[in-house]
């Protein structure tokens, strides 16, 4: 690569950056979460070392219920809860450790291990708590807070979870103009374009913020964070190919 680089003043126009910026850019307001909780069924491994009431507190009714219980059309709600009110997230970084070898008063860089950072999500509070108490269940079937009771097996546990980043729908007809005498809608288009999926493989919460509470505090819903671990996660893109695995 050489140093020397003749830039046009005709190259670097605000044309030429517009044509860059082909798409508008992409907004940071635009995503979508999908995490799903454990089960009922992922509780039997804690039965065997727990009274009856300590079951029930750790994995709510027993009586089909699961943690993630009300449905809604067909759909779990809390699935479909957290694609609406998760109102943070990140995509995540990528980081490699390095190491550094001394020689003679210099240090050499070389590629270490790779590490995955803390994946936190924001999360609207609801007036049923139904966010809150499923997270809350869900690090009470980790570790007890009475007892060092728990489950121990990772797949019990752990879940995956997915960030999705949204691009703006476009319209169909690029024929279509609006003016004075226009009737009708423009066509856009039916479904949400999604320009690239991360999918977070074995999380699960450890840290649930707490909801600070005011007189002094107005005009304001209440919200909270959760920090959930990750194992590793893939890149893909908005038509589901695996970009980095």
């Amino acid at each position: 690569m050489s140093i020397t680089q003749n830039i046009k003043t005709g190259e670097r126009t605000l044309d030429n950056f517009k044509a860059r910026l082909f798409s508008g850019g992409v907004r940071p307001n635009l995503f979508e979460v999908e995490l799903y909780f454990p089960t009922i069924s992922d509780f039997t491994d804690f039965s065997a070392s727990s009274t009856a009431s300590q079951q029930a507190d750790i994995a709510g009714p027993t009586s089909g219920d699961s943690v993630d219980a009300d449905q809604v059309e067909g759909k779990n709600r809390l699935t479909e809860d957290i694609r609406f009110l998760v109102k943070g997230a990140q995509l995540p970084g990528s980081n490699i450790t390095p190491i550094e070898v001394p020689f003679r008063g210099r240090t050499l860089k070389i590629a270490g291990d790779r590490t995955f950072d803390t994946w936190t999500v924001t999360v609207i509070n609801n007036s049923d708590f139904n966010l809150r108490d499923a997270f809350e269940r869900w690090m009470s079937f980790i570790a007890k807070h009475d007892s060092t009771a728990g489950t121990s097996a990772p797949s019990s546990y752990q879940r995956d979870a997915l960030v999705h980043q949204l691009g703006v729908p476009g319209i169909q007809s690029q024929t279509a103009v609006y003016n004075e005498t226009s009737t009708g809608d423009l066509d856009f288009a039916e479904n949400v374009p999604v320009l690239r999926s991360y999918k977070f493989f074995g999380v699960f919460p450890t840290a649930i913020s707490p909801i600070d509470l005011s007189y002094d505090t107005t005009d304001t819903i209440e919200e909270f964070t959760v920090e959930l671990q990750v194992q590793y996660w893939k890149a893909y893109s908005g038509t589901g190919n695996l970009r980095i695995d």
